[in-house]
């Protein structure tokens, strides 16, 4: 788990703001397979936010500590029944773009198959 320092926090809050949560942990709580999906999320996207259903503000931030312990992400932050949690991508796994095939094809009218 790597520590954030503060001007990273904020920009990382800052670019969190208009996210929507990716995932809801229930009163099951952090299943195997909730861990799994957190884990293909931040795969793909980096910064997520999670939904926890439960009331304890105790329990929350126990649980934001197992994530990122157990996926070795980041704590970005944790206000009401909201997590922000970040893992930055594998160099690997970034995406390539995609090679380009020669010329721009040549403009084309509405009725070119009438000629």
């Amino acid at each position: 788990m790597k520590e954030l320092n503060p001007a990273e926090r904020r920009a990382l809050r800052a670019r969190a703001h208009h996210l929507r949560p990716v995932i809801m942990i229930g009163e099951a709580g952090l299943t195997p397979a909730v861990l799994h999906e957190i884990d293909n999320a931040l795969k793909g996207l980096e910064l997520i936010k999670i939904r926890v259903l439960g009331d304890d503000r105790r329990a929350r931030e126990a649980l934001i500590g197992s994530i990122c312990a157990a996926l070795s992400a980041s704590p970005v932050q944790h206000i009401g029944k909201i997590l922000v949690v970040f893992r930055p991508r594998p160099e690997s796994a970034e995406p390539k773009p995609a090679p380009r095939r020669g010329k721009k094809p040549r403009y084309r009218s509405k009725r070119h198959y009438q000629n």
